[in-house]
């Protein structure tokens, strides 16, 4: 009897040590916090890129590496609880986009942060330069050069006659403002009259359709994470309006928009994946340079287009990087 019972108590052992250390190899693993300042569903695309750069680098979520998901659904109060909680977790970088970097650094700075999208890092105080960044993060600027420019004189030659511009924005946001005064400044230059509509939540989308009724001819709607998570909402009410829309990347137009121009997310996704690697095989943030963009998409809507009335001409669709049917 004393013999069988010694067997089952070897037997259970035997039985669960697999399961402790694979328990005890989990807790070992390097954890990356993930702080998405939109819905999940929104940041869906970006977050495959940035998971499938790690896997190509041999960090294999479950296997190698952890990832701790939190989602702020667009609301800015959260970006610091989420960071705070990811300080208490002691993951051992946390990645975001460019709006909630400012309180990731906020909340700690010894933790490693890589912000894969960021307006203006200088600016905004998150780095000190971007050869030399200093501290505790790093990560890429989707700075660049002309880009409001760039986006009206796009629009301009899909809607001929142009001279009525509409801004949405939410002006919560310091990048989104940044972005409002380039684009205000632009529009100067083109000889545009310009009409700036203010949002800061969801419930003030549908006001500013109405206000903006017969004051423009097209709308530049500023991204942020409130807007993709609206963004299907937003798109159906410019059609409503017959209003053409220029934004900031493909997923907005994917959803239903005109057109977009700007940096690709996916691309500065996947390279957040190199800045991860990096760092976990340790390399100091502050000595990674900010990188800026290298691959810009100029997407169109062509449904849309059709649904607008809108003839594109075949040198715009010859530039265009996707055309959407």
């Amino acid at each position: 009897m004393r013999n069988r019972r010694q067997f089952i108590t070897l037997m259970g052992a035997a039985a669960a040590w697999p399961f402790a250390a694979r328990a005890q190899q989990t807790a070992k693993l390097p954890t990356i916090g993930y702080l998405g300042t939109a819905a999940a569903s929104a940041w869906a695309p970006w977050t495959a890129a940035f998971v499938q750069r790690l896997h190509e680098l041999g960090w294999i979520e479950g296997r190698t590496v952890a990832i701790q998901y939190r989602w702020a659904e667009g609301r800015t109060e959260r970006f610091a609880e989420i960071a705070a909680e990811f300080v208490r977790l002691k993951v051992d970088v946390i990645v975001t986009g460019g709006n909630a970097a400012v309180a990731a650094k906020q909340a700690s700075s010894v933790v490693p942060i890589v912000f894969a999208l960021a307006s203006d890092p200088v600016s905004d105080g998150l780095v000190a330069t971007l050869a030399r960044p200093g501290g505790n993060i790093t990560g890429l600027s989707i700075q660049a050069p002309d880009l409001a420019g760039k986006r009206l004189a796009l629009l301009r030659e899909v809607v001929p006659g142009l001279r009525r511009l509409a801004i949405m924005v939410n002006v919560d946001l310091p990048a989104a403002v940044l972005e409002m005064g380039e684009i205000q400044a632009a529009a100067g230059t083109l000889g545009l009259d310009v009409a700036t509509f203010e949002i800061r939540l969801a419930e003030d989308i549908a006001p500013a359709f109405e206000a903006l009724k017969g004051r423009a001819e097209a709308l530049y709607v500023v991204g942020d994470a409130l807007v993709i998570i609206h963004r299907v909402r937003i798109n159906i009410l410019a059609l409503t309006a017959r209003l053409p829309t220029m934004l900031a990347t493909r997923e907005y137009v994917e959803a239903g928009g005109l057109m977009s121009y700007g940096p690709s997310f996916t691309d500065l996704f996947r390279r957040a994946g190199d800045y991860v690697d990096k760092i976990l095989r340790g390399a100091k943030p502050g000595e990674l340079p900010v990188e800026q963009p290298t691959k810009f998409d100029f997407v169109i809507n062509l449904t849309t287009a059709k649904a607008l009335g809108i003839d594109i001409s075949p040198t715009v669709l010859a530039r265009a990087d996707e055309v959407i049917e």
